[in-house]
């Protein structure tokens, strides 16, 4: 793929577009960017014992915004992966050298690099056995008939830094591309094993500021806030209003330790969010009518601070909200599909101009995938009298594809059998 013109962007965004392009010229295009103001990168461990035994322990590891919330990565890439040979003893011993290589190199924070392997349903159907009941991880389909493409293929890397050149350094290892990663010597990779699905891959980035720096792009007008953390506009991932990582994990069977994993890829229409809408009807579809009558928002949310604020009599009135008032807000109902009051899902899902269109990469973990589906149903509102437009941000919102994962804990990430004795 061409690189990105450096002369049109400002470093931040080339950056961003370079880790979207991927590949060996766009990592020495980074590096060769960050020239005398290279970041030193902390360094991983040899002792595995130290990390977590669950791939998707991140949280404690990341950092936290000013309210206790806390930041994903900057720079995220989902690689897709179709396995190229059977799963054998000698294959699995390769891919665990592989990722601990990664370990290795880069400490487990946002400063260096965190990542999951999950696999998709695909990939268990060669087995002759059959997930553990345990295990909720269904064939993708649609949901309130919303797209019928899915990700089939057999597992997903999910590669996430806040520094742009470990994310392509740590791709290009991977696959042979590369000699080390952060100074250390690669003596194993993942080719012969798994092959890339180029054209799955997917590229994304969280901060504020970020989505501004895309107004270049037709979908991406210049009315978005510059600082807008989210192409949307608005501050999410709220600590009270996430799951924490405990209620998305396995609690038992031989998967004890995994979380399930859904991806949707959407696009946005922005032009109309921001064109058609006020600020004071984007808070009511994006969180509910209360809070823009209430001024509980601001202009990116950064007057809520650990929470969405959606209180139990947010949540109760939104029938009445559709019927009285027209409106209904998008966290007000996909607050409808939690379970004795608590949210059943972490969200870790980043904005995206893949293909030089805005959308997003909606990553949630979630113990099953049916948590997922009841929140995508109560989220969707087709039980509400409202139109499309005033129903959230459905009107907005339009999903390309998608595609169910199980992450299994870090002693079964590599190649896992689909029953482990």
């Amino acid at each position: 793929m061409t690189l990105p013109d450096r002369s049109a962007l400002s470093r931040r965004d080339y950056l961003r577009a370079l880790v979207a392009v991927g590949g060996a010229s766009a990592l020495s295009a980074c590096l060769s960017e960050s020239g005398d103001e290279e970041v030193d990168v902390p360094s991983g461990t040899d002792d595995p014992d130290s990390l977590p035994a669950r791939q998707h322990a991140w949280n404690e590891f990341l950092s936290t915004d000013d309210d206790g919330n806390v930041q994903l990565p900057e720079h995220h890439v989902l690689v897709a992966l179709s396995l190229s040979t059977e799963p054998t003893d000698e294959a699995r011993e390769q891919v665990e050298d592989a990722l601990r290589a990664l370990e290795r190199a880069y400490e487990w924070s946002n400063e260096g690099l965190v990542f999951t392997l999950g696999y998709t349903p695909a990939y268990f159907d060669r087995f002759d056995g059959s997930l553990p009941d345990s295990v909720d991880l269904p064939d993708p389909e649609p949901i309130v008939g919303d797209v019928d493409r899915f990700d089939e293929f057999d597992a997903v890397l999910h590669l996430a830094s806040d520094h742009p050149e470990v994310t392509l350094e740590a791709e290009q290892g991977l696959f042979g591309e590369r000699d080390e990663y952060n100074g250390l010597e690669i003596e194993t990779d993942l080719t012969g094993v798994f092959e890339r699905v180029d054209e799955r891959r997917r590229t994304g980035f969280v901060g504020a500021g970020l989505p501004a720096n895309h107004t270049d792009l037709d979908g991406v007008p210049e009315s978005i806030p510059d600082e807008a953390p989210s192409l949307m506009g608005f501050r999410s991932g709220f600590a009270e209003s996430q799951a924490p990582e405990d209620r998305v994990t396995v609690a038992e069977g031989p998967f004890e330790g995994a979380t399930t994993q859904h991806v949707s890829s959407m696009g946005l229409n922005l032009r109309q969010w921001f064109e058609q809408d006020s600020q004071h009807q984007r808070v009511q579809k994006m969180f509910s009518p209360e809070h823009a009558d209430e001024d509980a928002v601001g202009a990116t949310g950064e007057k809520l601070t650990t929470t969405n604020g959606l209180t139990d009599e947010r949540i109760a009135a939104t029938e009445a909200d559709a019927s009285d008032r027209g409106v209904v807000g998008h966290a007000q109902k996909a607050a409808r599909g939690r379970e004795d009051g608590k949210p059943p899902l972490l969200r870790r899902d980043f904005s995206t101009v893949d293909d030089d269109r805005p959308g997003v990469h909606f990553l949630a973990l979630q113990e099953g995938i049916e948590d997922f589906v009841r929140v995508r149903r109560a989220m969707e509102g087709t039980d509400l009298d409202v139109t499309n437009l005033n129903n959230g941000i459905t009107g907005y919102i339009f999903v390309d594809r998608r595609g169910n994962y199980l992450l299994p804990p870090r002693s079964l990430r590599a190649l896992p059998p689909a029953n482990p004795d």
